[in-house]
C-alpha cells in the first residue's frame, strides 16, 4: 500500500495505491471510493482503477508466458517399461563398479 508492505488487514483510504500480486502476475491499482458494504463485482471494479502501466506490464508478461516453451517440453518422450527397465540396470551396475 503506497508502497510499502502491509497486513491484509490494513485500512485502506480514497486514493491509495495497492501493489496486489497473485502468483506471477502483479496488478497497481488506485483505491478510487470506498463502499459501505460488501457487494457484487461489477459494483467492486468501479471503486478502483488499475494504472496504464500495470495493464501493459501484466498484458505483456501474459504474451510472454503465451509464447514460452513448455516446462519439460525439451526432455522428449517418456521412456517405455522396457527402457526404463534398461535404464535401472545400467544404474545398479555403475552402483556395483564403484
Amino acid at each position: 500500500m503506497n508502497g510499502e508492505r502491509v497486513k491484509p488487514a490494513k485500512v485502506i483510504h480514497a486514493n491509495d495505491v495497492l501493489q496486489i500480486t497473485r502468483a506471477t502476475e502483479r496488478w497497481t491499482v488506485r483505491v478510487e471510493q470506498l463502499s459501505e458494504r460488501r457487494g457484487p463485482a461489477a459494483a467492486a471494479q468501479a471503486l478502483y482503477d488499475e494504472t496504464a502501466e500495470s495493464r501493459a506490464a501484466r498484458e505483456q508478461h501474459a504474451l510472454e508466458r503465451r509464447f514460452a516453451r513448455a516446462l519439460g517440453a525439451d526432455l522428449g518422450a517418456r521412456p517405455t517399461k522396457q527402457a526404463r527397465r534398461q535404464l535401472d540396470a545400467l544404474r545398479r551396475k555403475q552402483r556395483r563398479g564403484r
